[in-house]
């Protein structure tokens, strides 16, 4: 769901807890994510994401794995 802050808040979820990767809307409404890092600091996030910031509404999270490193936690533009 987007405008409720959800990649901001994502973003401070994962870098708390050292993580790596990205966040970004989609034009459709929708919030994707790549987290890379300790497998118990991605379970967390996903199961924040699951919730997600007081004011968002979630209704789906889907978790995938995915090849890839990255630097740092990035939010990314609107794809």
């Amino acid at each position: 769901m987007q405008g409720v802050g959800f990649r901001e808040s994502l973003r401070y979820e994962a870098e708390m807890r050292g993580l790596t990767g990205w966040v970004r809307n989609r034009r459709e409404g929708t919030v994707e994510a790549v987290v890379a890092g300790d497998a118990r600091e991605v379970d967390e996030v996903v199961a924040w994401a699951r919730r997600g910031p007081p004011s968002a509404h979630v209704t789906d999270v889907r978790v995938s794995d995915v090849a890839g490193s990255f630097d740092r936690f990035e939010r990314l533009p609107t794809a």
